[in-house]
């Protein structure tokens, strides 16, 4: 009888002691926490709102004062002294500076741009980004896009002077005052995670159509990445250096213009670059409301589906994306920079006139064109005859699409469609609380509420549903890319010029192919969100994956492991931060195309953006452009684990 009596206490006490080990792990009071929230909370808000989509009690409708705003700018635009003496002067200096470079651009002519461009080049990041500068702008014209480019470089360079300047004026506020730099984070969060889209309709209503609103849009959009990184350049600097300083008896603006600025160098340089490059991507997006240049040429090409003219006008995109980046980055990791002989400057001195001596023209000569639109389209005419349908045993890529959509996207749409509300913000919690702080979960809540309380539910579930398919298709195949880079030198060799082009080329040119390849619908959407967000997870998952211990490597290797035991054993674990962000990188760009794929019948959120634009209603942009904002950022913050709760582990 006392051996009966004793069994169950000798059984339990191990399991009880795991379970007490269990509770202490923070993981796991997390996962009880939100499970007790839930039991709490889900019948309270069943009884109280139901459980199907966001209940309509809940809800604030924007839409009446935001057309009234609309309405009134609309009627006073023309008459309002704030039209005609302030915004209207904001106006004139941005197109008299875009004409004034422009003019500039001509006058120097082919020759003069390119030897200019290799001269800065040359001095700024040495012998090869002059020799890169020459080549880029000699393809530029032989594609016959000079003047094109010459358009889009004069609406650049104003565009990311004035984000330079706005950018660093805020960047050095926030850098030198902690009150500025709290009031300031979250306007930066908002300005960056805004799709672009949503940044033309008031700048539209309240400038019209043109350069002006073109260049304000790239500014809003391209000076955050500078604030963010001036700021954090001087919050940064040494502080027994800054006491040093101090001591001497310097002032304060001798301390800034003596210390902080020289130490913050390299931010500052990472900074102007990372600005160049968001300007550049908004060379397509501001042609919309009529930017001219390389952007109109590949809009209109997007219209017409015409591959070939679109890829005469992204391939100089892409050039200058790469010669801006190579001279701004020169040298900017302390490097030395390699200049070669002094007798290279005035080697381009000589080319510059010796060209123009030659030539006897401004422009790029006519007889040195190369035409690629019509091969390129007659192949792009070929593969939709092979490829769209008719192959043998697999289809075409109607058919993939078809599925696509039929199989994945309706499934994944109407399932977070009949989630219940409270059930997907539960869920939320649960995947941001768990890898990281309540801070974190809170703005996540807090972002998908907002999105159900400005009336968007139903259509943030269909953007989300599109998110999550493409995302997925993006990790398979980019950590499959990532570990073939990261065992073989050569093949990282081999993809690294690719995945430069395909980093840099505007997002537009992606849609054109896979339009004529896909056809109409979310499928195309999601096929150009995959192709431009591979490159970003091949290289952060490759980089990880390389650089796994090589210690840890070593021991497994005597210890007789298997090269995939190696992987998914000690690569994987040991990459799991970069591997986390390079999910992270995913979703944010994914999402930035998929609101994009609402030109092609994406749906969603984004198709609310674009006719909101397209109408020129305030109400229905501006709230879906929030809403995605939103989005966004509950992505965000369900992807990248915060440092505390990495720390955690």
């Amino acid at each position: 009888m006392s051996t009966t009596s004793t069994t169950p206490t000798l059984a339990t006490a191990p399991d009880t002691a795991r379970f007490r080990a269990l509770l202490r792990r923070p993981a796991a009071r997390k996962v009880l926490a939100l499970a007790v929230a839930g039991l709490v909370l889900a019948p309270f808000a069943h009884a109280a709102w139901g459980s199907g989509g966001w209940p309509h009690a809940l809800t604030v409708s924007l839409d009446g004062p935001l057309r009234s705003v609309g309405d009134w700018i609309v009627d006073n635009r023309d008459s309002h002294w704030l039209f005609l003496y302030f915004f209207g002067h904001i106006s004139n200096v941005i197109i008299g500076a875009v004409h004034a470079v422009y003019v500039v651009l001509l006058a120097l002519g082919w020759a003069g741009v390119t030897a200019g461009a290799a001269l800065v080049a040359w001095r700024a990041a040495g012998v090869r980004a002059a020799v890169t500068a020459v080549a880029s702008f000699a393809v530029c014209g032989l594609l016959d896009m000079w003047v094109p480019t010459m358009r889009t470089l004069a609406l650049m360079a104003v565009a990311v002077a004035a984000s330079v300047l706005v950018g660093a004026l805020l960047g050095l506020a926030a850098g030198l005052s902690d009150r500025t730099f709290r009031v300031l984070r979250p306007v930066l969060d908002t300005m960056q995670a805004l799709p672009a889209f949503a940044y033309l309709l008031p700048v539209v209503l309240v400038f019209g159509i043109g350069v002006a609103p073109a260049v304000l849009a790239t500014v809003v959009y391209a000076a955050p990445p500078m604030a963010r990184l001036t700021a954090l350049g001087l919050r940064s600097t040494d502080p027994g250096v800054m006491e040093a300083v101090e001591s001497l008896g310097a002032t304060g603006w001798q301390r800034l213009v003596t210390a902080r600025l020289p130490m913050a160098r390299k931010q500052l340089l990472l900074g102007l670059n990372q600005t160049i490059m968001m300007a550049l991507s908004m060379a397509v997006i501001a042609s919309v409301i009529g930017a001219d240049g390389l952007g109109d040429r590949v809009y209109q090409a997007l219209s017409t589906v015409d591959v070939g003219a679109a890829l005469a006008a992204g391939i100089p995109i892409v050039l200058l994306a790469i010669v801006l980046d190579r001279t701004t980055s020169g040298g900017s990791d302390g490097t030395p920079v390699r200049r070669g002989h002094p007798a290279v400057g005035w080697a381009l001195a000589a080319a510059a006139v010796a060209g123009f001596v030659l030539t006897r023209s401004h422009d790029w000569p006519r007889g040195w064109t190369v035409a690629v639109t019509e091969p390129v389209n007659r192949a792009k005419d070929w593969m939709v005859d092979h490829l769209y349908s008719g192959i043998p045993g697999i289809g075409g890529t109607a058919d993939w699409a078809a599925h696509y959509t039929g199989w994945v996207l309706d499934p994944l749409r109407d399932g977070l469609q009949a989630l219940p509300w409270w059930g997907a913000v539960l869920l939320v919690a649960a995947l941001a609380w768990a890898i990281g702080t309540w801070r974190t979960t809170l703005t996540a809540v807090l972002s998908l509420s907002a999105i159900g309380a400005l009336g968007r539910w139903d259509s943030a579930m269909d953007t989300l549903s599109q998110v999550l398919a493409a995302v997925a298709v993006t990790l398979v195949l980019g950590f499959a890319v990532a570990v073939a880079v990261a065992r073989s030198r050569r093949t990282e060799r081999l993809l690294r010029p690719v995945l430069d082009v395909f980093q840099t080329m505007p997002q537009f040119v992606y849609l054109i192919p896979v339009v004529a390849l896909f056809g109409v619908g979310r499928a195309p959407a999601a096929a150009a969100a995959v192709v431009y967000a591979l490159p970003a997870v091949i290289r952060i998952a490759g980089e990880g994956l390389r650089q796994a211990d090589p210690r840890a490597m070593e021991s497994s290797t005597s210890m007789g492991a298997t090269g995939r035991q190696q992987l998914l054993q000690v690569q994987f674990p040991l990459a799991r931060n970069e591997l986390l962000l390079a999910v992270n990188q995913a979703v944010v760009l994914v999402l930035s195309v998929v609101i994009i794929g609402a030109l092609v019948g994406g749906g969603g959120l984004g198709y609310e953006v674009v006719f909101g634009l397209a109408r020129g209603d305030l109400a229905t942009g501006l709230v879906a452009g929030a809403s995605i904002a939103c989005l966004g950022l509950m992505l965000d913050r369900v992807t990248q684990p915060t440092k505390g709760a990495r720390d955690a582990r």
